[in-house]
């Protein structure tokens, strides 16, 4: 927790985890400064002027930084374990995803629509924040038809339907994800949509749907990784761009 997160206007913290992280692992006391930062809005800093375990009072607040600019970037996850959902949520978050789009896969178990973590995606969204110094939520949506989305609604992800604006990571692939990057025509312009499975990949009739609709089949090579290792190598490049 790198940053405290506020609702707009705060002069207090009431939030328990957020107190307890405040005296337990900063070891902060009155006088001290926090680094805080309006949900939605900008970062910036505060000075405590009391504390006790249910609240935090602060003066001096100052928000004068922008957050950091969002990836031009939405990512098409196939619903994994809900317990590796929450790391994948808060990486993606700390990462800079604009977008997360969580979608039925033939490999997602059905008991995993039924977990009680996807009622708490707000919650992995904002400790993702504060752990990057950010403060504009992802956007997380849930689809749980496979083929009517990409049908209906996958088209209008991509840039004037454009080809090769859209990638589909698979371990079956016939191109490189470093070849596609190689490629000229992509150098410069990184894809806007990035399709990644769950334990176990896609299946067949997936991948040529989405190839259909505007994706590019890419590898990471013969490895066959998990899916919280894909995300986080994949990433890595949008970052670098």
């Amino acid at each position: 927790m790198n940053c405290i997160l506020l609702p707009k206007n705060a002069t207090s913290i009431t939030e328990p985890t957020q107190i307890t992280h405040i005296k337990e692992v900063l070891k902060s006391q009155v006088g001290d400064s926090l680094i805080i930062g309006e949900i939605g809005g900008k970062i910036g800093k505060a000075t405590i002027t009391s504390i006790d375990d249910h609240e935090v009072q602060l003066r001096d607040v100052t928000l004068d930084k922008n957050p950091p600019a969002k990836l031009n970037l939405t990512v098409v996850l196939a619903l994994p374990r809900p317990k590796v959902l929450r790391r994948l949520i808060m990486d993606m978050t700390s990462l800079g995803v604009n977008k997360l789009i969580i979608v039925n896969s033939y490999r997602s178990q059905k008991s995993y629509w039924q977990s009680p973590l996807l009622n708490r995606m707000d919650e992995f969204v904002f400790e993702g924040l504060q752990q990057a110094i950010d403060t504009v939520p992802m956007l997380v949506e849930f689809k749980k038809l496979f083929k009517p989305f990409i049908e209906d609604e996958f088209p209008a992800l991509l840039e004037d339907g454009e080809q090769s604006r859209a990638v589909i990571a698979h371990p079956y692939a016939m191109q490189s994800w470093k070849s596609y990057l190689a490629d000229a025509k992509n150098k410069y312009r990184m894809p806007k949509v990035l399709c990644i499975g769950a334990e176990g990949g896609w299946i067949d009739y997936e991948v040529d749907l989405l190839c259909q609709y505007g994706c590019t089949s890419v590898s990471l090579g013969e490895r066959i990784l998990r899916t919280e290792t894909v995300v986080n190598v994949l990433l890595g490049d949008w970052l670098k761009a």
